[in-house]
């Protein structure tokens, strides 16, 4: 893997530069080295239990260097989507994310559904008060599409399952605000200057990270580390590459 050979670097956050509460072998080392080569970062993720500050708190902690709007969030291209389309929407989502949402959440007759990884928050009643609204037409907004994370406790089922759930249920089909939407991919891009093909994303889910940026017209790397299963690298594309962790992406 060459980095070099790219001008935009586009880094997932949990799984690639830390697990948990803890950082990852080489993450600092590779975001300088990044940055020495000349490169654009982008932090790029689906994290949808905590707020922007919080993520940006969390990662100067660990000593990572980002600027402000560095940070793309699936929750971010929620919020903006649902104010670029004036909608009002029942918000299913995680506790830390619910003031952010407020200036837009509908308190009486929503129009529309946000659903993210809302964690308690995700019981029978609520989500058959999303089914319902989008059966009765709400369109449904998901943050994010993946299927699963990991964390210190083992893998969890993330949002990607429920929103699913809703999609089939209703017979509807979500608006996915972040990866593995090629809008969201093209949103970062476009935040570059550069072309997709000049871009490379490197992420530890094989699908949602990887195989969908390389489908967007961006590069693709997998780690090792994180939520990747032995056989994860047999789901890429065949100009995709693997790595063992972050610490090899000069390497």
């Amino acid at each position: 893997m060459n980095p070099h050979h790219v001008k935009a670097l586009f880094l997932d956050l949990s799984g690639v530069l830390y697990e948990g509460g803890h950082r990852l072998d080489g993450a600092v080392e590779t975001v300088e080295r990044a940055r020495q080569a000349g490169l654009v970062l982008r932090f790029v993720t689906n994290t949808a239990t905590k707020s922007r500050h919080r993520i940006l708190d969390k990662l100067h902690d660990m000593d990572i260097p980002l600027k402000d709007d560095e940070l793309f969030t699936a929750p971010m291209a929620a919020m903006a989507y649902v104010r670029d389309h004036d909608l009002h929407p029942y918000c299913l989502v995680h506790s830390d994310l619910a003031a952010e949402f407020e200036e837009v959440a509908a308190g009486h007759n929503p129009d529309a559904v946000v659903l993210g990884d809302a964690r308690e928050g995700l019981h029978y009643d609520s989500l058959n008060r999303a089914f319902t609204l989008c059966r009765e037409g709400a369109p449904l907004i998901g943050i994010g599409y993946n299927k699963y994370f990991k964390d210190d406790e083992g893998f969890k089922l993330d949002a990607g399952a429920f929103i699913h759930a809703i999609e089939w249920a209703a017979g509807v089909e979500a608006v996915v605000t972040g990866k593995p939407s090629p809008d969201f991919f093209h949103a970062v891009v476009a935040s570059t200057g550069f072309d997709p093909g000049d871009c490379l994303m490197v992420g530890d889910d094989a699908e949602a990270d990887v195989a969908a940026a390389v489908d967007a017209g961006l590069r693709g790397c997998l780690v090792r580390t994180g939520k990747f299963s032995p056989g994860d690298e047999n789901r890429l594309p065949d100009t995709a590459h693997t790595i063992d962790s972050i610490s090899e992406l000069f390497s």
